[in-house]
């Protein structure tokens, strides 16, 4: 199994953007989302396989997100403790969209090998998303 930890705040995978030259339109992604899945990579890095993982993976995550300033004291403190969730905007599939992005070529081959995905959303005082990457084969 390969767990990680990518600090700081989880940036869901955003919408393409699409511009057009020459004639032909052209998608990419948005640059917040390229920033962070450039970050990821960083991360993953450190504890990427000798060889790229091949077969099916199952992948679990979990997306810490900033306690909101506008919350009380008590109410941060259930927060923290996973009484409140998260159930605004983005959505969790959008945080594991782009960290599977981010990890290919650098942990698999390619994230259709992944077959079993588990993702939640949390709050914390220390925003992060953890990863935790498993070989079903």
């Amino acid at each position: 199994m390969i767990q990680f930890v990518v600090y700081g705040e989880p940036v869901a995978q955003g919408r393409p953007k699409f511009s057009t030259a020459g004639g032909f339109t052209r998608a990419y992604d948005p640059a917040k989302s390229r920033d962070y899945k450039d970050y990821v990579r960083l991360a993953a890095r450190e504890y990427a396989p000798a060889a790229l993982l091949e077969g099916a993976l199952g992948i679990a995550i979990t997306a810490y997100r900033s306690t909101p300033k506008s919350f009380s004291k008590k109410k941060a403190a259930e927060a923290e403790r996973g009484e409140i969730l998260p159930v605004t905007k983005p959505d969790a599939d959008n945080y594991l969209k782009g960290v599977k992005d981010a990890l290919k070529g650098i942990i698999w081959k390619d994230d259709s090998q992944v077959v079993d995905a588990f993702v939640r959303k949390r709050y914390s005082n220390r925003p992060r998303i953890e990863v935790k990457i498993k070989e079903l084969t």
